[in-house]
């Protein structure tokens, strides 16, 4: 395993993580395969980015067959710990309740979702006291 430490992902590499994190282990023609649906992007740029997330400790890389498969090595709840705790520290000046309040005045929440973040609420009210 690479002894490199992650560093964040950048908005290509997070697109290939998606894929990883849903789909499994990949070899890069599935990953291309699915981008390619969304987005335009060469094989071998796929390629290249996926070669580069491995060096960096993003992705495993199996070589024990001709096809190489990929796996993520970062978890998609680490990384998106990560994401936000820089994008509150960045874009909200340290404010967690300014994000909150921000994504709930502009997206349509389900009265599921609603319910969802009262009792979470509710809960760190009590592990509060």
């Amino acid at each position: 395993m690479n002894s490199i430490k992650p560093t964040k992902p950048t908005e290509s590499e997070l697109d290939i993580l998606s894929i990883l994190w849903e789909k499994g282990p990949c070899t890069v023609r599935d990953v291309h395969d699915i981008l390619a649906q969304n987005k335009e992007a060469g094989y071998t740029t796929t390629l290249k980015l996926m070669q580069i997330m491995h060096e960096k400790g993003l992705l495993a890389r199996d070589t024990s067959s001709k096809t190489h498969v990929y796996t993520a090595l970062v978890s998609q709840e680490h990384t998106q710990k990560q994401l936000l705790d820089k994008m509150i520290d960045t874009v909200f000046n340290g404010s967690a309740s300014q994000l909150v309040l921000q994504a709930l005045g502009h997206h349509q929440s389900s009265p599921e979702e609603l319910d969802k973040i009262k009792k979470y609420l509710s809960e760190m009210e009590k592990l509060q006291k």
